[in-house]
């Protein structure tokens, strides 16, 4: 194969990913009441930039992306956080996404733009932990070698909103989650740690990995990866099959 034909289908497929066309073409039916925009991401102010100029009908929301990555937007907040390990900022944002989706009803509508780099953009700790703890978590997975899939699928044990738990917080309205995938196999449970889609990986599979690589956690996190608290909604969730 030439380069030429391989360039060719490299800037093809960056050109298909790009916000502004990937975002317009996959909008979700409107809602009777409220529209509420979240996301997290190193695309997802560009992800709202197209969804705002796509979308028009009203909406509100906040979204963060990292530092240096904001794109104008007129009605959707956007907040910048550090990456890859996440700060004060990064914390703030999950805190604020989660006030925005609560109290919301079955009329209402809830887009989350999801793209790679929101596993740490969206930091909030599980019970008992800090964001200190948070912080020690990332940078002990970074330096493990291990691949995004088996970082993500323990990270997503240790956070009040990933594996799902961002949606089942907005429950009853409706969540469409559209992703910006950088990992192989595009699986949108592992992409941002899945904050609105539930994976199948339980906790067990994360203590089994933290052995395999041998992942120094901190005591808080490691007590909470051992404990039953703070379960992760599963696939299969009544709860958030009525959501979809």
């Amino acid at each position: 194969m030439s380069r030429d034909l391989l360039e060719t289908l490299f800037h093809a497929a960056v050109a298909r990913a790009q916000p502004a066309l990937a975002v317009a073409a996959r909008l979700p039916p409107k809602p009777k009441g409220r529209t509420i925009v979240i996301g997290a991401g190193k695309a997802s102010a560009q992800m709202a930039q197209a969804f705002e100029q796509a979308w028009d009908g009203p909406l509100t929301g906040l979204v963060v992306t990292r530092y240096g990555c904001a794109a104008p937007c007129k009605r959707i907040e956007i907040v910048e956080a550090a990456h890859p390990v996440p700060d004060t900022a990064s914390q703030a944002a999950a805190e604020s996404q989660i006030m925005l989706v609560r109290g919301l009803t079955a009329d209402d509508l809830v887009v989350a733009l999801i793209s790679g780099g929101g596993s740490a953009l969206l930091a909030a700790p599980g019970p008992g932990m800090s964001l200190a703890d948070e912080q020690a978590v990332n940078a002990a997975l970074l330096a493990s070698g291990a691949p995004i899939g088996v970082m993500n699928a323990i990270r997503k044990e240790l956070s009040a909103v990933k594996g799902g738990r961002l949606a089942a917080l907005a429950a009853p309205a409706r969540v469409a989650t559209l992703v910006v995938s950088d990992v192989p196999g595009d699986d949108p449970a592992i992409v941002a740690s899945g904050p609105t889609v539930p994976s199948a990986s339980t906790r067990a599979d994360a203590r089994r990995l933290v052995e395999l690589y041998g992942i120094a956690l901190p005591p808080a996190a490691g007590t909470l990866l051992a404990s039953g608290e703070n379960p992760a909604p599963r696939p299969d969730d009544q709860l958030l099959l009525e959501t979809r």
